[in-house]
């Protein structure tokens, strides 16, 4: 190599890295302007109540939220203690998991076989499960509270004796209106998987139980992922159902037990901000222990060609 072909590989780089780079228009300014304003917008209320939460109410009720000082830990320490998280805590963790895996069990069921198997009611039964996304909640208010009433459990499953006023109901009514939800996004993703896989399968003799959980969940496992993360939060942020089902106040769930921070007179926004922040701890530690699956689930087929 001689020393003007080694001078000249450095160049050739370099204009070609000028080259592959988009020139700075008018159009891509605004465009970058827009984008970051619009994550400022976004970000600010979550800053904001971060800063408030760590704020003695006293001194902002003096100075003003626009001053700085007043610094402190206690609004977490009260929030906790008042609002009682510990036990809400549980309430939703108890609510949560077992919702979200029934949702995600019976989805992949019904998307299996409405994927797999062509048969004359095929459409039909999926549009059954997508319907109860399209039907408004509170229309089912009334009959559905009456019902609960009306129907009885075991006092080892609930101590009201009732559907109502137990983790049982939650649990089935939040079941019922995400499954549909659920089977509408399994279906498309087990339709992209390749026939000849079962075929293959079906020649060694695999069984449709096995089909099921020993090739099409293990292949499943970026959209239940995403549908996961997408359902905790759901599931957890819930509040409609938790206020109308519940009577008993010692098994509302976290998003319930934020009322008890409000005062009758007035509201003490900082310790509420300390309670929002702790409530959505749990939601963002889902999502990063799922990230790089929620991403995976929501970006498959983005690449193919």
């Amino acid at each position: 190599m001689t020393s003007a072909t080694a001078t000249q590989t450095p160049t050739t780089g370099a204009t070609a890295a000028k080259a592959g780079r988009r020139p700075l228009t008018a159009g891509r300014v605004v465009l970058y302007v827009f984008v970051t304003l619009t994550a400022l917008v976004w970000l600010f209320p979550v800053v904001w109540a971060v800063l408030s939460s760590f704020r003695d109410y006293n001194y902002t009720s003096v100075h003003g939220y626009a001053s700085l000082g007043g610094f402190t830990i206690q609004n977490y320490v009260h929030a906790w203690e008042q609002g009682e998280f510990t036990r809400h805590f549980l309430n939703s963790l108890i609510i949560t998991v077992p919702a979200v895996l029934l949702t995600l069990f019976l989805a992949s069921c019904v998307a299996f076989v409405v994927a797999r198997y062509s048969f004359r009611f095929n459409l039909i039964l999926l549009g059954l499960f997508t319907a109860a996304n399209l039907l408004p909640q509170q229309a089912l208010l009334i009959p559905l509270f009456r019902a609960y009433r009306s129907i009885p459990l075991p006092l080892w499953m609930s101590d009201s004796g009732q559907l109502l006023d137990s983790y049982w109901g939650l649990i089935l009514v939040n079941v019922a209106f995400q499954t549909g939800f659920c089977t509408f996004v399994l279906s498309n993703y087990m339709k992209a998987l390749p026939h000849e896989m079962y075929e293959a399968a079906r020649v060694d003799g695999a069984s449709v139980p096995v089909q099921f959980f020993r090739i099409t969940l293990p292949l499943c496992r970026p959209a239940l992922a995403a549908l996961a993360t997408l359902q905790v939060t759901w599931i957890y942020n819930e509040f409609y159902w938790a206020t109308v089902l519940m009577q008993s106040g010692d098994k509302f769930p976290i998003t319930s037990s934020l009322s008890n921070l409000r005062g009758q007179f007035f509201t003490d926004y900082n310790l509420l901000s300390a309670g929002s922040i702790l409530v959505a701890i749990p939601v963002l530690i889902v999502f990063f222990l799922l990230q790089k699956q929620f991403v995976a689930g929501l970006t498959l087929g983005s690449t193919k060609g």
